[in-house]
Order: C-alpha cells, then structure tokens, then sequence
C-alpha cells in the first residue's frame, strides 16, 4: 500500500491499494479466523466480521437509500449497520444484497479504519459520505456493485476501494478458478486458461449460484479474474 497525500474528499490521506494487494488482504484476513472455505461454496461474511472486528452486524431502520455505514472510533471499527429492509425481504435477491453490503463494509473496515485514527478535517465532508461528528461511512445504494450501476468513477475512491474488497472477500480468487474449472481451456505454449466467450454466461451462473451472490456481483468478479479484453488478445 502506498499513501499520498490528498486535498480532495473528506481524508487527509488517501492509501493507494494494488489489485493484488486487495486479494492479499483479503485472502489473509479469511484464513487468519479460519473462515477461507476449503472447497468452492459461500463465504460465511457476517460470521467474519463477528471474528475479525468482535461486532456483530446490527439490522436498523435507515433512510431510504443508505444501506449500511460503518462506525468507528479509537481502535477501529466499532459498528457495521445494514439496513432492515433488506433483512426483511425473503427474497433471494435482498438476501443476497445483505451479503454484498456486508462485504463492503468490511472492506471499509479493513482499509480504511487507520483514517479514522489518523483523523481527519470535520469540515471536509464529501457529499453526505462520511461523517465526523460520529465517525463513520455511510455507503448508499448509488456505491454498491449490484444495487445501482454507476457508468464513471466518481471521486469516492473509499467506496470505491471497499468495492473491489467485495469479490475478493465473497468470491476468493483460487475458489473461483476452481468453481470454474469445466468452463476454462488451456491455451497458448504457456498453458494460460482463459474463459472463452460462449461459457462466459454460464460461469457467471456458477459464481452466483456457488458463492451466494447476485449476478452482477457474479459478472464483475468474473470480469476482474477474467477480462473479456483479455480473452480476445488470447485468441488472436
């Protein structure tokens, strides 16, 4: 991790993370509280958080919009709060929105807790995101994969980071290749596998349907281990 200093948003600092620092971290922090599965299947996110911050998620009423924040204080995450709306739809999609809201905020306690500690200028609040009086991140449904698309980075690098926590937390990178394994073929001298474009649906479908996430969860992760880009050069 690197980190810079910022003018913008609501820190001081701004840590820059790799891609691969974030599967690291986040592969890491699974088997550090022994909840990195041993074979492809749902990751137990609620369960980690119990374990790595010693809270457990609390369902609440919140404002139309927001799905969760998470708060902290001296020694790091104090609170994750998901919306009760989401807890009280049996739907399988809602259900699955829990597990991908959870996600995010772990992320947020995993990479950003140290800049709450570090403090930050109360003044510099950035769109209603964080807020100082009483330390947290609020995440709203526009900065959750799967709930609003956005099309553009926004600026919210925060959010955007505790984004890129949710794949590697929910769909472990080694897990996935391994879900996938009917779906990949070998190609090139160098034995590289790569996700042909015919199988890409039916790939998605497995990460889902395995992992316990909705779709388009499903297709982002699939886009980041295998890039459709990518799998063009490869047939070139």
């Amino acid at each position: 991790m690197k980190t810079y200093r910022s003018s913008k948003g609501p820190f001081s600092e701004r840590p820059v993370y790799s891609p691969q620092e974030i599967e690291d971290l986040c592969a890491d922090e699974l088997q550090k509280v022994n909840l990195y599965p041993s074979e492809p299947q749902a990751v137990r996110i609620e369960r980690f958080i119990e374990k790595r911050f010693g809270v457990s998620p609390a369902y609440e009423d919140l404002p139309d919009g927001l799905l969760g924040f998470t708060k902290f204080g001296p020694k790091g995450v104090e609170k994750i709060v998901v919306a009760k709306s989401l807890a009280d739809d049996p739907n399988k999609v809602a259900n699955r929105r829990i597990n991908t809201t959870l996600a995010h905020e772990a992320g947020h306690g995993l990479l950003h807790a140290h800049l709450f500690v570090l403090g930050a200028e109360s003044a510099s609040l950035f769109d209603g995101n964080v807020d100082f009086q009483s330390p947290k991140i609020l995440c709203r449904e526009d900065g959750i994969p799967g709930i609003q698309k956005r099309s553009n980075y926004d600026g919210r690098w925060w959010e955007f980071q505790a984004n890129q926590t949710i794949g590697a937390l929910l769909i472990p990178k080694s897990l996935a290749e391994r879900c996938l394994d009917s779906t990949l073929t070998v190609a090139g001298t160098f034995g590289i596998r790569k996700l042909e474009a015919q199988n890409r649906a039916r790939a998605v479908k497995l990460l889902a349907d395995v992992f316990n996430v909705n779709p388009i969860v499903a297709k982002i992760r699939l886009e980041q281990l295998f890039p459709e880009r990518q799998e063009r050069q490869l047939t070139m």
